[in-house]
């Protein structure tokens, strides 16, 4: 359960939690022509709403969707704002059904549908499929690797920096220290970037304190949410990879409780929310994921802080801008460390579940779960493209419903 007893430790926590998951939620919507600031108000109210649904049990902190850019970004350009949020709020009517179905049909029917042989490569691939991202960052290009930010060079001694202190700190830090790695990491990371001189606080200084974020309500559009409904149902099969792969993390089965149907409840209310009001829609962050990993804090209270703080600085213009001056490599160092840790998680959900991954049906559903993100397979035309992890995890649940269970294969006999 969450503890809301005030303890600094959590809060700073809640702030390092934060640090993690802003760069992603404010990309999303420079990149789509939504408001930042929106952004952030809406990561932090759909986490507090998530929360509330899923009895607080559940630390992940919900933040903006990247499946939905491509889309978003034509529905904008051809039907405005308010028509595409419209497209976006009908996503989380694909969250309800999928919610409802589960809650009737119980834990068996999850366990059938999603076993250990698709949840296992679907968590590898969070991290395998971010892993380039991880790298651009680094090099001091964007995370799509279109565009060099910083000289090469200079952005990897950055982002060595930042990585060294984030692993000194989480290995060898006491007290205080050991729970903020990653804090510890972003701190050297940009004071080394002050030192190079690739830091620019121009627009901090023109930023004014207090703004008000630009809301947008949404108008009627049934052609949008035609648009975005089949890409709801690859982002809910990537909410259940997230889900399963918190629970690797704490131990806990979140699928039976509080139940996958209140944690896919709870990202559809955040989206309907968010999208109502001009932000993009909500998904559980799997950078957040893994820094609960890397600092062993379980609390998701912690998360309540995050949104909190997330809430607040929607209003407060310097902070907000400031957060954005952290160059990409600072970030780009502690990711390499997060991503790698979300992909040893969906390792040792494999080798728990302890499956005979040499089988041939097992090693068909696993291999081609792992190779269609890695590969970058896209399917579809035009806007309606699917791809990526949500791809995998669709093929991998069409597979392991289809394909006939096999027999255990016996180990080779050698004389």
């Amino acid at each position: 359960m969450n503890d809301y007893s005030f303890k600094f430790s959590d809060c700073l926590l809640g702030f390092q939690t934060l640090f993690i998951a802003i760069g992603a939620t404010v990309l999303v919507p420079l990149l789509t022509g939504m408001d930042p600031s929106v952004a952030l108000f809406t990561a932090g109210v759909g986490t507090l709403l998530f929360q509330l649904i899923t009895k607080g049990q559940i630390p992940v902190f919900l933040g903006s969707s990247f499946a939905f850019v491509p889309a978003t970004i034509y529905g904008i350009q051809t039907w405005g704002l308010p028509g595409t949020l419209f497209g976006l709020a009908a996503c989380s009517v694909m969250y309800f059904f999928m919610s409802l179905l589960i809650h009737f049909r119980g834990q068996d029917f999850i366990n059938r549908v999603f076993p250990a042989t698709i949840t296992g490569p679907i968590i590898m691939n969070i991290g395998l499929v971010l892993a380039p991202t991880a790298i651009n960052m680094a090099l001091g290009k964007t995370g799509d690797g279109a565009t060099a930010l910083f000289e090469e060079n200079t952005a990897l001694i950055v982002a060595g920096v930042s990585l060294l202190a984030t692993i000194i700190a989480r290995l060898f830090g006491k007290g205080r220290l050991k729970l903020v790695p990653i804090l510890v990491g972003i701190f050297f990371g940009y004071i080394t970037s002050i030192w190079l001189g690739i830091v620019d606080l121009t627009a901090v200084h023109q930023a004014k304190w207090l703004q008000i974020p630009h809301f947008t309500l949404p108008s009627w559009n049934w052609q949008a949410a035609l648009l975005m409904l089949p890409i709801a149902a690859v982002s809910a099969i990537e909410h259940i990879g997230d889900i399963v792969a918190i629970g690797g993390i704490t131990r806990r089965n979140y699928l039976q409780f509080p139940g996958l149907h209140r944690s896919l409840m709870g990202d559809g209310v955040a989206t309907i929310v968010a999208s109502s009001i001009g932000g993009p829609p909500s998904i559980t962050y799997a950078e957040v994921t893994a820094g609960v990993a890397i600092t062993k804090t379980y609390n998701p209270g912690i998360m309540t802080w995050a949104s909190i703080v997330g809430i607040t600085l929607a209003f407060v213009g310097k902070v907000g801008i400031f957060l954005q001056t952290i160059p990409t490599p600072v970030m780009g160092g502690i990711l390499i460390l997060l991503f790698g840790a979300i992909t040893v998680t969906g390792l040792h959900l494999l080798a728990q579940s302890k499956l005979d991954l040499m089988s041939p049906r097992n090693m068909t559903i696993v291999g081609i779960v792992l190779v269609i993100p890695v590969g970058g397979l896209t399917l579809g035309a035009g806007h309606f493209a699917i791809s990526g992890i949500g791809l995998g995890g669709l093929v991998g649940v069409l597979l392991n419903l289809v394909l006939p269970q096999t027999k255990p294969t016996p180990e080779p006999v050698y004389n």
